[in-house]
């Protein structure tokens, strides 16, 4: 037998074994420390007792370009494991980006990167500049990947960083240790395919992006459907997604019409983090001067009737000069027709009363008293027919906090000359009882049932003169 028939017998760890001494060897001649650089040849045996039996299992279409598992298998066969260990954690950096572009990088980009560095982030290469903890947690938020997957890849990086050769440290991988890694990796991340919801998500923001004409109603019905289907927090990422779509001066206006019907049935399946955190972006653009991005991010929040979700400094400032306007479309002309569009703006800041700030409290229950009760006139009774279910909403939801501003109101000279007519007495009697409904306070309700009785009296005798004339 010649020496090429004996190296093609040998056994592949004997080969092994060979090159890891003139290795060990070769560093002793250098000078150099040779210990704790190469795993014991215990634990190599580990690596080459299991390892070649869980390659051979794996699918060939897996192994096929997989040069990452070359250079695993060179790695642990050799001892170099933390060697190992970084190779296939940069294979499932890889496979990790490859879920986030399956999901849309739109999406990703955005539970990803906050604030002003969110611009610079688009492209598939802008991957790279997302940290491994960072890529990794997106992926959990976004349902890439299970709670558990994520907990093992968590632990698997903290070690890579910690013992890996990255960062290198006195303390040794064992082979079980690794084999493990090296099995989660392998069954958790590279054989695992993207989700059904991740890819109908990607696949709606595409669709929705390519559309040359406006969608039908009841294509809208079918994807509400669908849209019901997912979780709250898919939902809430495509609602990040088709906000910023809808603010993009880039965006078409076919575009925005067909977010626009798409805007409600969103909205109200995601979570109300996402809105105010919304919310917070579009008061960065008023800040910013972005103007036109401003305006469709106002305009996005009132398709979603979802004004209460804006933050506190713009609710107020914006209720304020609503509350000044519908004061002056009151005593304006076609006060009908004008006070509507006004109110209707209004109370998409409310679901309740807890969302009326308190500052401008006082300013907003005068100017909805003053139109719900009217200027007294025989017709359509003095108060605006469209306006009036809005203005009765608005005091159905007042709770008992708003009741003494409420009851003050009542006092101020300008609804007194209201009260002066009989058909604007009959009106804030049935603004009176609207309030009565949800009040608690037993001292709150008897002051009302005294008010109604009282206001009930003056109606009687502005009657009786009627009457006899």
């Amino acid at each position: 037998m010649d020496k090429k028939q004996i190296i093609i017998t040998e056994n592949h760890s004997d080969i092994v074994e060979s090159q890891v001494q003139k290795i060990t060897e070769f560093l002793t001649n250098l000078g150099l420390p040779s210990d704790n650089i190469i795993a014991t040849n215990k634990e190599r045996a580990i690596i080459n007792q299991t390892l070649p039996d869980y390659i051979s299992q794996l699918p060939t279409e897996l192994k096929k370009d997989a040069r990452y598992l070359s250079k695993f298998v060179v790695g642990a066969g050799f001892g170099l494991f933390d060697y190992a260990l970084n190779s296939i954690w940069n294979e499932v950096t890889l496979a990790l980006r490859n879920k986030a572009i399956t999901y849309g990088l739109d999406i990703f980009f955005d539970a990803s990167v906050g604030g002003k560095m969110r611009e610079l982030y688009n492209s598939e290469e802008d991957l790279a500049g997302l940290k491994d903890n960072t890529l990794l947690n997106t992926c959990k938020k976004l349902e890439l990947i299970s709670e558990t997957t994520y907990k093992k890849l968590a632990h698997i990086l903290d070690m890579r960083n910690d013992i890996g050769i990255s960062h290198p440290t006195n303390y040794t991988i064992n082979a079980f240790e690794l084999m493990g890694w090296f099995q989660t990796c392998i069954q958790d991340v590279l054989q695992d395919m993207p989700s059904d919801s991740a890819i109908q998500v990607k696949a709606f923001i595409e669709n929705l992006k390519n559309l040359e004409e406006t969608i039908e109603d009841d294509k809208v019905e079918k994807i509400k459907g669908q849209i019901s289907s997912l979780s709250s927090l898919h939902c809430s990422r495509i609602l990040r997604t088709i906000f910023g779509l809808y603010v993009s001066e880039d965006s078409s206006q076919i575009l925005r019409k067909n977010i626009s019907k798409m805007i409600p049935i969103i909205w109200n399946a995601s979570v109300d983090d996402v809105k105010y955190k919304i919310g917070i972006i579009v008061e960065g653009y008023n800040n910013n001067l972005h103007t036109k991005k401003y305006e469709k991010g106002c305009e996005f929040f009132e398709i979603a009737n979802g004004n209460k979700y804006r933050t506190e400094s713009e609710r107020i400032i914006n209720l304020e000069n609503l509350s000044n306007e519908l004061r002056e479309a009151h005593f304006g002309r076609d006060n009908y027709y004008t006070e509507v569009p006004i109110i209707k703006k209004i109370m998409t800041y409310f679901e309740d009363s807890t969302d009326i700030p308190n500052e401008i409290a006082l300013n907003l229950i005068h100017s909805v008293m003053l139109c719900r009760i009217g200027g007294g006139y025989t017709y359509k009774r003095g108060v605006s027919p469209h306006g009036r279910e809005y203005y009765d909403r608005f005091f159905n939801i007042l709770k008992d906090e708003f009741i003494p501003l409420f009851m003050a109101q009542l006092c101020e000279f300008d609804i007194q000359q209201k009260l002066g007519r009989n058909i604007a007495m009959e009106q804030a009697l049935e603004m009176i009882k609207e309030v009565k409904h949800n009040i608690i306070n037993e001292r709150y309700v008897e002051s009302l049932d005294y008010l109604l009785a009282k206001f009930h009296i003056r109606e009687e005798q502005f009657l009786i003169p009627n009457l006899k004339n």
